[in-house]
């Protein structure tokens, strides 16, 4: 079923509809808010917000032939610069976060190092520019196609091609620089 039938229907009150938005998309808002936030169980908090500022929002929802999912996309980056915010005025350690389960890790040292790699590659992502990052996280963290990015972002799908670019070139250079420190 498509996007806009699903949308309609759960505007006429089908929660099933509802539900089958919210599976087709979860995962790709989840993905996106895990890597710009960094915490599991944060962006497992900030998911549910905006499927349910999602829900609250519907019926004043118009299709305008912008993508249900573009939309949701909207709703999770206003909720992720809010988090962010809560954050910096309250800085906190979530205490599972810290330490690895031991019966996960079987190698301490590999995960400390792809911890590593990972907070590096963070750090590098986050000295692209704004559109790059965005381009970026919404592309590999979120998943989407080049085409829904830039329906997500308002650009032409050749400016996300270019913006995409520019970041992987920037984030090489970056990555070659410091493995070479």
């Amino acid at each position: 079923m498509r996007d806009e039938d699903l949308v309609r229907a759960a505007q006429a009150g089908d929660v099933a509809a509802f539900g089958q938005l919210y599976e087709r998309y979860f995962d790709k808002i989840f993905s996106y808010l895990s890597f710009k936030l960094g915490s599991v169980t944060e962006a497992e908090d900030v998911s549910g917000q905006v499927f349910l500022r999602a829900l609250e929002s519907l019926p004043g929802y118009k299709w305008t032939g912008v993508p249900f999912q573009a939309w949701l996309f909207r709703i999770a980056h206003n909720m992720l610069v809010d988090s962010l915010r809560r954050r910096s005025r309250r800085p906190s350690e979530p205490l599972d976060e810290g330490v690895p389960d031991r019966t996960k890790v079987a190698d301490p040292e590999s995960w400390l190092e792809e911890k590593v790699r990972r907070e590096g590659l963070l750090l590098a992502v986050d000295r692209l520019t704004e559109l790059q990052r965005q381009v970026i996280t919404l592309k590999f963290a979120g998943g989407l196609t080049n085409a829904e990015v830039a329906q997500v972002l308002g650009r032409t799908e050749g400016a996300v091609k270019a913006l995409q670019h520019a970041a992987v070139q920037s984030l090489q250079r970056q990555l070659v620089r410091s493995s070479q420190s």
